[in-house]
């Protein structure tokens, strides 16, 4: 964390800060604690950011309102706590340990939407078509009350019909429609964005299984149908943000993915599986051919995503001024795009929260836009070093798991090549490593078969050469 320009604890002024702070609801909000909110998250996760909720609609359309943490009602500009979160800029998540941006008071008490608490949030109102459009949305302050804490698993196998219905669920009337219609609506609004050139990408993410100190496997844990449901309204309420903004003639921070540099090397993979992609970038011809691959070799497919993933490259901030229009997210085939939804975990969040407030409040605007600049460079940056430290971990991680299995041989994909390296993830374990020796001719997504050479978990290392 030292390395990579993190701040691993809490000075001491804000400590201070901390215990003089209080929950208190601002006055003037809409009561909406009678709605049967809930939150969905991993099984252990404290630090909730959103609830969600439907209501019915006109002209079977659905209205889908997702509540976002008040975290800007105690954590003020300026103070000691935002100083603290504006130079980490985000939560860091390792497998060893969590390094939360805020305090653990406040993200998984105070401003956490945690269940049974009367919380205030900013609401994103949206009203969904049948066909999974969003059209009209307004955007409010209101006071809300969780009803029901689940988790991301449990919930998706029951409604797989994997597993009985979650204890949470059935305790709360009303509960189990409210879950299958917002069920529902997600899947009609994932539907539409992919036919309109949102890239379905499947990844294999893996996380240390520990047995006291020591590294006993890898848990993969893959996207689910109740993921699905959050990562669309997110993506919808994320959406409502930024055009809110814009239509009050405010500047926001937009989240971008530009157009892919080397869309060429995307052609070429496509070619390799009998497949002709446009020569210019095109998102919803890449997502065709994505669903061919996924319906014609879904073990294979977590691979060719992870290879499209570091194709397209990394997301960025930037700011959009007034009158102004940026590149918009490739990957996800919108142009309005904020990060609005986790304030306790992402400082832009709680950026955009502050521009919002200023927009439903009449307030001053917080930020000017040079202010803005400057935070949306370091926060990507600091975004990128998070990824460093993740990733370090994961691998310190793997390599103690590998540690005995020195000159064993795996399949492989070529994750990364440049003029630094070239990189490779093993299909089982997966796990990432360098391609120390026999790495000539290759490039991201090619399969070749390497031979583990050496493994260096205080560093993070671990070493192939091809076989």
């Amino acid at each position: 964390m030292i390395e990579h320009h993190f701040a691993f604890e809490f000075p001491p002024n804000v400590l201070q800060e901390l215990a003089r702070l209080a929950p208190a609801a601002p006055a003037g909000l809409r009561d909406l604690r009678d709605l049967p909110w809930c939150s969905i998250d991993n099984d252990d996760s404290m630090d909730l950011d959103q609830l969600s909720v439907s209501k019915d609609g006109e002209g079977g359309a659905t209205r889908i309102l997702v509540a976002v943490a008040d975290v800007d009602s105690l954590v003020r500009k300026d103070c000691a706590i935002d100083h603290h979160a504006r130079q980490n800029t985000t939560s860091v998540y390792t497998a060893a340990e969590m390094f939360p941006m805020l305090p653990e008071r406040l993200s998984t008490d105070l401003t956490s939407l945690a269940f049974g608490q009367d919380r205030a949030a900013i609401v994103i109102d949206m009203v969904v078509a049948a066909d999974g459009t969003v059209g009209g949305s307004d955007v409010y302050g209101a006071v809300v009350r969780n009803r029901a804490k689940l988790a991301y698993n449990s919930v998706a196998d029951w409604l797989d019909g994997h597993a009985p219905m979650p204890a949470a669920v059935g305790a709360v009337p009303g509960m189990e429609d409210q879950l299958r219609v917002q069920d529902r609506v997600a899947a009609a609004m994932d539907t539409w964005r992919h036919a309109h050139g949102a890239l379905d990408l499947e990844t294999i993410e893996a996380r240390a299984v520990f047995e006291g100190h020591t590294v006993r496997g890898l848990q993969v844990e893959r996207r689910n149908r109740v993921k699905a449901i959050i990562e669309n309204f997110m993506i919808a309420a994320n959406g409502v943000t930024a055009r809110y903004l814009g239509d009050r003639r405010l500047p926001s921070l937009r989240r971008v993915v530009r157009t892919p540099a080397r869309w060429d090397r995307i052609v070429d993979l496509a070619s390799q599986q009998g497949e002709t992609l446009p020569a210019a970038p095109d998102g919803q011809a890449l997502q065709e051919f994505l669903e061919r691959q996924k319906a014609r070799d879904p073990v294979r497919f977590p691979d060719l995503s992870l290879a499209v993933i570091k194709l397209l490259g990394p997301g960025e901030y930037v700011v959009e001024r007034p009158g102004e229009a940026v590149d918009g997210h490739f990957g996800l085939a919108v142009r309005d795009y904020s990060h609005s939804t986790a304030p306790n975990r992402r400082f832009p969040d709680l950026v955009t929260q502050r521009l919002l407030k200023a927009a439903l409040f009449s307030s001053p605007v917080a930020y000017g836009d040079d202010e803005l600049e400057v935070l949306a460079e370091h926060c990507t940056e600091m975004e990128d070093e998070a990824n460093k430290v993740e990733r370090l971990v994961r691998k310190a991680a793997a390599a103690l798991l590998l540690e005995s299995r020195i000159g064993s041989e795996f399949d492989a994909i070529v994750s990364g090549a440049s003029p630094k390296g070239t990189w490779v993830r093993l299909l089982d374990p997966p796990v990432e490593g360098r391609l120390e020796r026999g790495f000539e001719g290759l490039d991201v997504g090619d399969r070749v078969r390497v031979r583990l050479i050496s493994t260096d978990a205080q560093r993070g290392f671990i070493d192939f050469a091809r076989a």
